[in-house]
């Protein structure tokens, strides 16, 4: 069971065995591509439109899902070739006693967007019942928490190999399928060559649209290698994750794209649900939702356990699924969006760092070993990794152009973690 774990050790911060490897190619690449599936990426792609021409939209969209998965690819390497989960990462890079703080901050995000996931699927729920009461998203809110408590009570392993893989990518995949060519024969009614050629309104650059696409893989970096760890080897991990989620993301990006050009609504829920068969194909999307949000909750089982190994990682992963629960039934998640967008722009350059640090060879498992309780080096790169990545935008009256944020602290972080590997 990869839930369990002796009081005695700390899962996360110890190499996972060999005989606890399972994942291949094919494991990697289903669950990334399920991962990166979901209503929020198709809410997101719609968000380019008007202000990008369609053309622009999709080289944004293509350029940002290579790039951004490449990055999940790699961090998931890293995890492959230690056999280590974030917070060991984190640990080996930043010393024991401040990795803390990111820890946190981690778990912190994922509690945000796991309660966001679940916010997700109950407006979803709510909208495809029809349901009007006003205890109808009470009720869907709790029946979506439950359901990923169910899961978390499960094998993580056997949850990504048997259902994911095997049942609900090949329902996921047939409903991107149908809702793709429902809205393409749309467009084709509409004039497929005018919506091809149509100019984008101003307000937003292709690299601030590239952003924006990036922003989904780079969500996902606190947590990859908590999955990537029980992969069989790091070229495997890397690929496979590349593949999965830039699929995905692409996709579901495109999807929301051509959803806004070809049946303008302020509620992308209710356009799916205009297209033929949109009922069906919305609900095995909304179920497949369901491991995002079963996703933010291991992690940050995962990250909890690192804190307190004498709690093993399901019991966590039952408190951070009653939080996530607890806070979608009471909070404003739609007004506390921009926070969490901003509480992720720390994980660019923290894991820009990291790989910095950790890739082409470095011995992880050894260095995690060797680990003083802060490494200042790397702390200070990271601070101004976030430094740049909020004050990049304002170079835009200097250079001519919109600049964006997450690149630019990436670069930043990952030459200076590099160039300065071996030094405090």
């Amino acid at each position: 069971m990869a839930f369990a774990s002796n009081k005695s050790v700390n899962d996360a911060i110890t190499p996972i065995s060999a005989d606890r490897r399972a994942f291949g190619f094919q494991d990697h690449a289903s669950l990334w591509f399920s991962l990166g599936v979901g209503l929020l990426v198709m809410q997101v792609g719609a968000y380019l439109m008007p202000a990008l021409g369609t053309r622009e939209a999709l080289i944004a969209i293509v350029a940002g899902s290579l790039l951004g998965a490449f990055l999940l690819g790699s961090v998931a390497k890293l995890g492959a070739d230690s056999g280590l989960a974030s917070a060991g990462l984190m640990h080996a890079v930043y010393g024991r006693r401040f990795a803390m703080l990111p820890i946190v901050l981690n778990i912190v995000q994922l509690i945000g967007w796991g309660s966001f996931e679940l916010v997700v699927m109950r407006d979803a729920s709510v909208a495809i019942t029809g349901a009007s009461a006003s205890w109808a998203p009470w009720i869907a809110t709790l029946f979506w928490g439950a359901i990923v408590a169910l899961l978390i009570s499960g094998s993580m392993v056997t949850l990504v190999r048997k259902l994911i893989a095997r049942f609900a990518l090949p329902l996921v995949v047939l409903s991107l399928l149908w809702l793709s060519w429902q809205f393409l024969s749309m467009a084709n009614a509409q004039g497929l060559a005018a919506l091809w050629n149509r100019p984008g309104e101003g307000g937003m650059g292709v690299l601030s649209a590239l952003d924006l696409v990036i922003a989904m893989p780079i969500s996902w970096l606190p947590l990859v290698a908590d999955y990537a760890r029980h992969g069989r080897d790091g070229k495997s991990a890397l690929r496979g994750t590349w593949l999965g989620y830039a699929l995905a993301n692409m996709w579901c990006y495109g999807l929301g794209v051509l959803v806004v050009l070809t049946l303008p609504s302020a509620n992308l829920v209710n356009a799916l649900l205009l297209a033929q068969g949109g009922l069906i194909a919305l609900s095995l999307i909304l179920i497949d939702e369901v491991d995002n949000a079963y996703g933010d909750a291991y992690s940050g089982a995962v990250s909890s356990h690192s804190l307190r190994p004498n709690k093993s990682i399901r019991f966590w992963g039952f408190i951070i699924t009653a939080a996530c629960t607890a806070c979608a039934l009471v909070l404003p998640m739609h007004a506390l969006e921009p926070f969490l967008l901003m509480l992720s722009s720390v994980f660019v350059p923290l894991f820009g760092v990291i790989l910095g640090r950790l890739a082409f060879g470095a011995n992880t498992v050894q260095l995690l070993a060797g680990a003083r309780a802060v490494h200042v080096g790397p702390l200070l790169i990271w601070l101004s990794g976030i430094a740049v990545y909020h004050g990049a935008p304002m170079l835009t009256p200097v250079v001519g152009f919109q600049t964006g944020s997450a690149l630019p602290a990436l670069a930043f972080s990952f030459a200076l973690a590099y160039l300065s590997r071996g030094k405090a």
